[in-house]
């Protein structure tokens, strides 16, 4: 007759056989996935599929060539990489049919940690919006930050749980600790999808609101007590998926840039720094506090001590 142990320990050996089994298989289907999506890349490679070849994520491509965001690099990446097919279900002249500026760009807060607020506004030609009528499109706005700023990743996390945004990723230098001149540009890319009815013709301008939060990292010292960022205007596209009978494209546009609707002057953030002036000052009192707080703790220890063995003298 078999032991409560016995049973016990047979119970546990099938529960690991499962877990086992269930984790190959998990690890089979993603296997399978990605294989399908390569095979779909593929077949669809002769269809001038533009964006096939791309990650999820813009910057995710981006980064898998370059190490940093340096600003001939990057716009190379767009030109000569991102955008240099085009989407045969569409006409080529539709970037030029769509124009965007960004009216309204403001840091709202104090201090190091402050948000970062976009209006952007697409303007669309009757044309333009007759051909995306029956397409499915996203907003991706990529915010390339400067090296004295940062997003926090888990930050943007909840936001995206709470429905903020459709996806949003930190690329570049991600570590949150690093002072400014120890620290590279990061950029953060966010989606945004399209209401179906902003397409079907009923407007001419689609506006959507970004609202950004920033932290500041620590600023070298300067003269002036403040170290200022600079920031310049965000990269914008639309995704759109188009379905045809037979085929299927997820197009990337890149609107034409509209200077007279956009702000002139970029943004700028005035972050509070050390001044140099003041160095030695600060340095000389931080030693001294050092030295005195680690003096007492040495004669609290030394007092305390010498309680202890007059108190067990006098119980012996």
């Amino acid at each position: 007759m078999a032991t409560p142990k016995h049973v016990k320990f047979c119970t546990h050996q099938k529960v690991g056989i499962l877990l086992i089994f269930s984790v190959g298989f998990g690890f089979f289907l993603q296997s399978s996935s990605s294989s399908s999506e390569e095979t779909r890349c593929e077949s669809s490679s002769n269809s001038n599929n533009s964006y096939c070849g791309f990650r999820k994520y813009i910057m995710e491509s981006y980064f898998e060539k370059h190490d940093s965001l340096l600003e001939p690099n990057f716009q190379n990446f767009i030109v000569d990489e991102l955008l240099f097919n085009t989407c045969k279900l569409l006409p080529d002249n539709l970037n030029h049919l769509l124009r965007v500026s960004v009216p309204w760009r403001h840091l709202i807060g104090e201090g190091s940690h402050r948000h970062i607020s976009s209006t952007i506004r697409f303007h669309m030609q009757p044309d333009s919006m007759s051909q995306l009528r029956a397409h499915f499109c996203k907003v991706i706005i990529i915010e390339r930050l400067p090296t004295g700023v940062f997003a926090d990743p888990f930050e943007l996390q909840h936001m995206l749980k709470r429905g903020v945004f459709t996806d949003v990723a930190v690329f570049g230098d991600t570590n949150l600790e690093l002072p400014s001149v120890l620290s590279n540009q990061s950029a953060v890319e966010i989606h945004m999808n399209v209401a179906p009815t902003s397409l079907l013709g009923h407007i001419s301008e689609l506006e959507i609101s970004v609202d950004l939060p920033l932290h500041a990292r620590y600023p070298p010292l300067d003269d002036s007590g403040y170290s200022e960022v600079e920031f310049g205007e965000p990269e914008m596209f639309l995704r759109c998926s188009m379905e045809e009978i037979g085929d299927h494209e997820s197009c990337l546009l890149m609107p034409t840039n509209d200077r007279t609707g956009s702000r002139t002057d970029n943004v700028v953030w005035r972050i509070p720094s050390g001044i140099r002036a003041h160095a030695g000052i600060v340095s000389a009192v931080t030693f001294l506090a050092a030295s005195i707080s680690t003096l007492l703790i040495i004669l609290t220890s030394i007092f305390y001590s010498d309680c202890n063995l007059c108190n067990n003298l006098k119980e012996s």
